[in-house]
């Protein structure tokens, strides 16, 4: 068995605080937490408050049985800030800051949008700070999304390899993604509009491939948490090395942080409202559900440059 494989207990605590508003209750020991006894529609700001620590805490939290509108997720977002940038869609009409992301039953397609492990629009210059996504029509079955700690990640890593990686810089950058969705579009010959399966693209690919700088290691702002900033879909070179010497830091790291005792897997209801901390979450959907419906909208939180 490698080394590498760990259990790593001690090293991050999902135990849930007693809240006065909210009931937190942990999916899996290395993140993600359910949140009870709250309607998305109506939330007071002392619960909104909880909440924000709630996302802080657990990485990832979620609703159940939450009926809401567009205003309702707009409400919602900008309770936390303000609306992040979408490299990828325009949004739904009338409401730009939510992005739809639909598979229909019918789509017939071997890439689905957020597919491979990735943190969102790590490419950006300011990359979201925060996801909020509602699944508002899901599958019986498949869809699940998977999610990785890269906190924990960081804080399991020797003190040699720590050390090692702290002056880094690694590139993101969107190239892979981008020759994708042109081989996508080229097979379904669908004219001048990029899709992936049922979602019309809207990119600045010239920006995307080109991509950005960040730290390998970045500081959360509001937790002082370091954390692992790389990931198998963005994360394409290390400044100053060439692609020989840094992807074989890229690629281990990347596959250590998303080794099983690291992650949590969602699976989607109906009407479940999700919220994460991009900036050390990793995830990964599925294209597992063929002949189902899959009908999502999503909200991000403007961060800012990774320090």
């Amino acid at each position: 068995m490698s080394n590498s494989i760990l259990h790593p207990t001690g090293l991050f605590d999902n135990s849930a605080k007693d809240y006065k508003h909210i009931q937190a209750v942990p999916l899996a020991s290395a993140m993600g937490a359910e949140i009870r006894g709250i309607d998305l529609s109506n939330v007071s700001d002392e619960a909104m408050a909880e909440i924000e620590d709630a996302i802080y805490r657990h990485k990832l939290i979620y609703f159940r049985d939450q009926d809401i509108s567009f205003s309702d997720h707009e409400k919602i977002t900008l309770k936390l800030g303000e609306f992040g940038t979408d490299a990828y869609t325009k949004g739904v009409v009338g409401h730009e800051n939510i992005q739809p992301v639909i598979m229909e039953a019918d789509a017939d397609t071997k890439m689905v949008f957020g597919s491979g492990w990735h943190t969102d629009s790590a490419f950006l210059d300011v990359p979201p700070a925060i996801a909020l996504n509602y699944g508002k029509d899901m599958p019986p079955y498949g869809g699940d999304t998977m999610f990785a700690n890269s906190v924990l990640a960081y804080n399991s890593l020797s003190e040699g390899m720590k050390e090692l990686i702290a002056p880094l810089k690694v590139w993101m950058s969107a190239k892979k993604v981008v020759a994708a969705m042109q081989a996508e579009k080229q097979s379904q010959q669908s004219g001048k509009v990029s899709k992936l399966g049922s979602i019309d693209l809207d990119p600045d690919t010239v920006k995307m491939v080109e991509g950005s700088y960040h730290p390998l290691v970045r500081v959360h702002p509001v937790t002082a948490e370091k954390s692992l900033f790389v990931d198998g879909t963005y994360a394409n070179g290390i400044e100053g090395l060439s692609e020989d010497e840094a992807m074989p830091i890229i690629n281990y790291l990347f596959k250590f942080a998303t080794q099983e005792s690291f992650t949590c897997r969602l699976k989607w209801e109906s009407k479940t409202f999700i919220m994460w901390d991009n900036r050390i979450c990793l995830h990964q959907a599925f294209n597992d559900y063929q002949g189902f419906r899959r009908e999502m909208y999503r909200t991000t939180i403007m961060g800012e440059k990774p320090q």
